[in-house]
């Protein structure tokens, strides 16, 4: 028997819905699966994007032997450019490794960001490629987009595989389902672990098939008489494929709205997963042209991002396409947990201005591309896992897949319901969770990248609650004390009816405070400006029992 141990730590993806990343360890050697990302809350002021802390990977660099793709979703590919930028593997990374959708989608990345020189392999199904101790195998699967695998990484000690996302679909729209022989195999081999995927888990019985929403699509378009506006995954290329068909039923153009669609398309067109007949698309600017019973409309934003193409057209800030009285939004998704508030926002903006909507509420539109809870099941019995790490889900998932688990046989003491940053090893004698690591999150402002505790969030916070108070205040160089009247410059503070009056008794506070510091012999600039600070922000707390930012500037003279 092999006296290795090997070690699955998850740096996200474990007690929340997206930023998946797991890292795989066997002797000394690593293969990172997955390098996802996830979108701001609300609370995070300013923030663009939120990664994984990868913290533990910076001094195991060197000791990366690939990293693997299972799939183009921005919660399992968004954060590649950042990983490799941080990691310092920018000029010479492990190869990279996945299906030829989410290797031109990595591609398409990091050519924004100009890393134009790092090597992306493709890889087929059943391929196996030999990485340090690893032996990779991708197995095919079916999700809502093309080209999703899960990954097979096989040691002496036995194979794990980490499933990615996916359903069991009998009638995907490319004709490919997953492939269940190759699973059962593994399951016949002897599988040592499953970490595999919890998204739906507490949705009973099996997901509808993707093959079926085409004919429900058809169904809705074919009763409007207006333009129609469908929004779904930019990602979703067997979607737009679908709408593209029940508009040629239909005699419809189409027009794709926002970047990451047209992105796409053409990306999944080059590879083959989507066919538009020539002359049906049409080009944003062009749609005054045409009568509006003849247009079609894909546009992003399903799930109400405040950037996104349906977004700006319900607040009537779109460049190209003015809603108006008449048109018909499909909502051909259904809303990421979380995202529940934007979503009604944007639905309730289009009724306003006249539109109907149609949600997944009134019709069929739309199939998950995560398994319920049968498919789970099916596939703990087809891989027969000695060992079984719940993934991809918030905590109740988690438990719910661990249930899941259970009942179809599984040893309750073979199931680990873990979290980011618990590590799970396997060695001869069992499994155990490891000594905690690193783990959380980084976020993205800008370009710059920095922990959840940067003192800019924390500012943005106050600055958003309480506002902001900036004092200017003139001293003598030779005795401290004031020789012009302070400048009180207030922005976001709530006490509109007596601010002339606030703002005197704050300039009568901040002579008092220069005074007091005069006479107690202050003269330091800081020291002065750190008096008058607190002094302030005692009288303003006193006064409105609120703590907006106090920012005194001192000027000697």
């Amino acid at each position: 028997m092999a006296n290795g141990t090997l070690r699955v730590l998850p740096l996200g993806g474990l007690g929340e819905i997206g930023k998946n990343m797991t890292v795989v360890e066997y002797d000394d050697r690593i293969v990172v699966v997955d390098t996802g990302l996830r979108f701001p809350t609300a609370d995070m002021l300013g923030i663009d994007l939120v990664l994984p802390d990868f913290t533990y990977l910076r001094e195991r660099a060197d000791d990366i032997e690939a990293i693997v793709i299972t799939h183009g979703h921005e919660d399992h590919l968004g954060a590649l450019p950042w990983v490799l930028r941080e990691l310092g593997l920018k000029s010479d990374p492990p190869p990279i490794y996945g299906g030829p959708l989410p290797m031109a989608m990595a591609r398409s990345k990091l050519d924004e960001h100009r890393m134009k020189d790092v090597e992306l392999e493709d890889v087929a199904d059943g391929e196996t490629i030999e990485a340090g101790p690893f032996d990779i195998e991708l197995v095919h699967m079916t999700h809502s987009i093309p080209d999703s695998n899960a990954v097979a990484l096989t040691t002496e000690l036995g194979t794990v595989l980490i499933s990615g996302d996916y359903k069991f679909d009998q009638t995907p729209v490319d004709g490919r389902p997953a492939d269940m022989s190759r699973l059962a195999e593994l399951g016949r081999e002897g599988l040592l672990l499953l970490c595999g995927d919890s998204t739906n888990a507490d949705r009973p019985g099996f997901s509808p098939s993707e093959a079926g929403v085409g004919p429900h699509l058809e169904e809705a378009f074919a009763r409007c008489e207006g333009r129609i506006v469908v929004t779904s995954f930019a990602s979703n290329i067997h979607r737009v494929q679908q709408v593209v068909d029940a508009a040629a039923a239909l005699g419809r153009k189409v027009a794709l709205v926002g970047r990451s669609m047209r992105k796409n398309v053409n990306i999944g067109r080059t590879l083959g997963h989507i066919d538009v007949p020539d002359g049906m698309l049409v080009q944003p600017r062009e749609l005054d042209d045409f009568p509006d019973h003849k247009l079609v409309i894909v546009s992003t934003g399903s799930q109400g991002e405040p950037l996104s193409a349906l977004r700006r057209m319900a607040h009537n800030d779109h460049r190209h396409i003015k809603l108006h009285d008449g048109d018909t939004v499909v909502f051909s998704a259904t809303p990421i947990p979380g995202n529940e508030r934007a979503v009604n926002d944007t639905i309730d903006r289009l009724y306003h201005i006249g539109c109907d909507v149609i949600t997944t509420a009134d019709a069929p539109i739309h199939a998950s591309g995560h398994g319920y809870r049968e498919e789970l099941k099916l596939m703990l019995n087809l891989t027969k896992p000695r060992y079984v790490l719940p993934m991809h889900g918030d905590f109740k998932r988690i438990h719910l897949h661990a249930q899941l688990a259970e009942a179809v046989g599984i040893d309750p003491d073979a199931i680990f319901q873990g979290e980011n940053g618990l590590p799970l090893e396997i060695d001869g004698r069992g499994a155990r969770f490891g000594a905690r690591e690193q783990s959380g999150m980084i976020f993205v402002d800008g370009v710059d990248i920095g922990d959840p505790a940067d003192v800019a969030l924390r500012d943005r916070r106050m600055l958003s609650a309480d506002g902001i108070f900036i004092v200017v205040a003139t001293i003598s160089e030779q005795d401290g004390q004031s020789v012009a009247p302070p400048e009180v410059i207030f922005r976001g503070v709530p006490f509109v009816e007596q601010a002339d009056e606030l703002v005197e008794e704050i300039r009568t506070a901040v002579e008092q405070s220069l005074a007091r510091a005069a006479a107690d012999g202050i003269r330091e600039t800081d020291l002065v400006q750190q008096e008058l600070h607190d002094d302030l922000a005692a009288f303003v707390y006193d006064r409105l029992k609120r703590r907006p930012m106090v920012l005194p500037v001192v000027v000697e003279v």
